[in-house]
């Protein structure tokens, strides 16, 4: 019986103060319940400190061809497949209400306040792709694939 109203009032609690859970850390990973992706919690060049509890290291901006590099070598060093996020997937991530980086720092430590590539082209302008500035938390399109931008990298189903 107890456990019973023990489970009603957390129920309860939980609907009424409008909180939810988006992700589940799991090590260098996270899990994003909303979507159902598994991300990278580091930047590229970055890597986990468990003793810490933070990514370290140094952010590595790459270009659209240092990117298929660096998903091979997310592959090879700590297996699963690896991708760059679409659009969509790293829009899911800003965090409205934080200050700069608009990201909850607590599952993704250390991330740069700045523009982050996606795998989405402009249909627009097709020399041009999409990328979510987590510095204001908006997309734009306006990065050609030559320039070099930080990334975070997302499982591959």
């Amino acid at each position: 019986m107890y456990r019973y109203l023990i489970a009603v009032f957390i129920i309860t609690f939980s609907m009424a103060s409008g909180a939810s859970a988006q992700f589940i850390a799991m090590k260098h990973k996270v899990k994003d319940l909303s979507t159902s992706t598994i991300w990278l919690r580091c930047s590229v060049g970055q890597a986990w400190d468990p003793a810490l509890d933070t990514c370290t290291g140094k952010i590595i901006k790459l270009d659209h061809t240092q990117i298929d590099y660096a998903t091979k070598e997310a592959k090879r060093q700590l297996g699963g497949n690896w991708r760059l996020p679409t659009r969509t997937e790293l829009e899911s991530l800003v965090c409205g209400q934080c200050p700069p980086p608009k990201i909850k720092s607590r599952y993704f430590p250390n991330v740069s306040p700045e523009a982050y590539w996606t795998s989405d082209k402009n249909i627009m302008s097709s020399r041009t792709f999409w990328s979510v500035n987590f510095s204001t938390g908006h997309s734009y399109s306006r990065f050609f694939p030559y320039q070099a931008l930080p990334v975070l990298l997302v499982q591959a189903n």
